[in-house]
Parts: C-alpha cells; structure tokens; sequence
C-alpha cells in the first residue's frame, strides 16, 4: 500500500510541475512579436513548487508508513 500511494504522489508531483510549467507558465510567441504573451497564470510558480513538495513528500510518505505485516 505505502509503494502505490508513494508511486501516485511522485506522479501526481511531476504531472502538476508539467501542467504549472507547459500550460501555465510559460510565455507564448517570439519575445518581439506582437502575439507575446506573459505567463497566464500569476501563481504558476506556487504549482510547480507544490509539485516538488509532493515528490520529495513521497519519500518521507514510503518510509513512515508501516508495511503490511506477512501473515
């Protein structure tokens, strides 16, 4: 169990820091054009370092999780 939900953490940490960055974040057209865009959303940066957060978290999720005793 403490292996899935540490899988679905690091997934869930790179998939927001992907979506923070690509789709959010980043700048759109030539810097000289006139179509430039600024990041769309002003807090993209507090995502991608929540996305961090949740991988590193993952780690420390894994060990102090108890592991299923063997019956």
């Amino acid at each position: 169990m403490r292996t899935v939900l540490a899988i679905l953490m690091v997934l869930c940490g790179f998939a927001l820091q992907a979506v923070s960055y690509f789709f959010l974040a980043a700048p759109l057209g030539i810097p000289s054009g006139p179509e430039y865009s600024n990041p769309r959303l002003p807090l993209a940066p507090l995502l991608f370092i929540l996305g961090v957060m949740l991988v590193f978290l993952a780690a420390v999720v894994y060990e102090l999780l108890p592991e299923r005793e063997q019956a």
